[in-house]
C-alpha cells in the first residue's frame, strides 16, 4: 500500500488554524465527511473516542489520529499541516503540527494496520516531516507525501 492509494489531493489541508486537539479533530472530521460523504459528527466521535484510549501523538510533532467508520468504502487519509503547533498529549510531550488522520471501514484490520505503518515510514524517511513543515501549498504537499516511498511493503 502506498500513501497515494489512500490520500487524495483534496484531502490535504495545508494551513490549518486549529488551536487545540479538539479543533484539529473537528477539522479532520469535517474534511473527511466532505470527502467520503459521511457524517462529520460520527467521524469526530470515533476520533475522540480513540484518543481517550491513548494519544495518537507519535512524537516529533506528528500525530496519526485514526478510527474505524461503519459504511466507509475504503481506507482514507487526510493530511493536516497546522500553522502553529498544538498540545496533543504526545508521547514525547512535544506539540503537534503535522497530522495524518486515518479512517478505515469497520473490519479492515490488515489494511488499517498497513496504512498506519506506511504513514509512519513515510514521515520518518528522507526528512519528509521537516520538508512538510515548510510547504504551504496543497499540491506540493501531496507530491512530497506521495513520492516518498519509505521502505517497501512485502504484502
Amino acid at each position: 500500500m502506498e500513501l497515494a492509494d489512500i490520500l487524495a489531493k483534496q484531502a490535504i489541508v495545508p494551513c490549518a488554524k486549529a488551536t487545540c486537539k479538539r479543533q484539529l479533530l473537528q477539522l479532520a472530521a469535517d474534511k473527511a465527511a466532505e470527502l467520503v460523504e459521511g457524517d462529520a459528527h460520527e467521524i469526530f466521535k470515533t476520533l475522540t473516542e480513540r484518543e481517550q484510549l491513548g494519544t495518537t501523538g507519535l512524537g516529533e510533532g506528528i500525530a496519526i489520529p485514526h478510527g474505524k467508520i461503519e459504511g466507509l468504502k475504503g481506507v482514507t487519509c487526510i493530511f493536516i499541516r497546522l500553522d502553529h503547533p498544538i498540545d496533543f498529549e504526545s508521547v514525547d510531550d512535544k506539540p503537534v503540527d503535522l497530522a495524518f488522520v486515518l479512517l478505515a471501514p469497520k473490519g479492515a484490520g490488515a489494511d488499517h494496520l498497513k496504512a498506519l505503518s506506511r504513514i509512519a515510514r513515510v514521515v520518518r524517511s528522507n526528512n519528509v516531516a521537516e520538508q512538510a513543515r515548510t510547504i504551504r501549498d496543497a499540491d506540493e504537499l501531496y507530491t512530497l507525501l506521495t513520492k516518498s516511498k519509505g521502505h517497501s511493503d512485502a504484502a
